[in-house]
């Protein structure tokens, strides 16, 4: 749409998507900002309205940047190294969600009023789900 793939590259030391490699690519970021800070800066707007108009604005960032985060070139090196770090942070998610959630159901067990946070739980398994469907799927490409 608006954003080009050779505007950015692939974020590598500070979490996922990519960073601005250009001129164009700072230019279209300071944009984003800035015409959120505006939108968000108009006084006497319902809360409603605001609301709504953020979502959409994000959305709106998110389905420009999506294609530039697909159509970022890697060597196979780059791959490879991604793939252990998306490992690394995949169990260091794992890790905090399980503590997480035994924390809760120690926490409510012991004030006897057992409770969870079905969002962490949701988290936990879909994850486990995903892996499963990723592996027998790459196993029946042969990968």
């Amino acid at each position: 749409m608006i954003a080009k793939p050779e505007w950015f590259e692939q974020r590598k030391y500070s979490g996922w998507g990519v960073t601005p490699r250009s001129w164009q690519g700072w230019a279209y970021t300071l944009a984003v900002l800035v015409l959120l800070v505006i939108f968000l800066s108009i006084p006497d707007l319902d809360s409603q309205v605001r609301t709504a108009g953020t979502v959409l604005w994000v959305a709106f960032v998110v389905l420009d940047i999506l294609p530039v985060m697909v159509a970022a070139k890697k060597d196979e090196r780059e791959y490879k190294n991604e793939a252990i770090a998306e490992r690394n942070a995949s169990w260091f998610m794992v890790m905090v969600l399980v503590i997480g959630i035994l924390y809760e159901l120690i926490i409510s067990g012991l004030s006897h009023e057992l409770s969870i946070n079905w969002f962490m739980v949701l988290a936990l398994f879909g994850g486990a789900i995903v892996k499963g469907v990723s592996n027998y799927r790459m196993d029946q490409k042969g990968c």
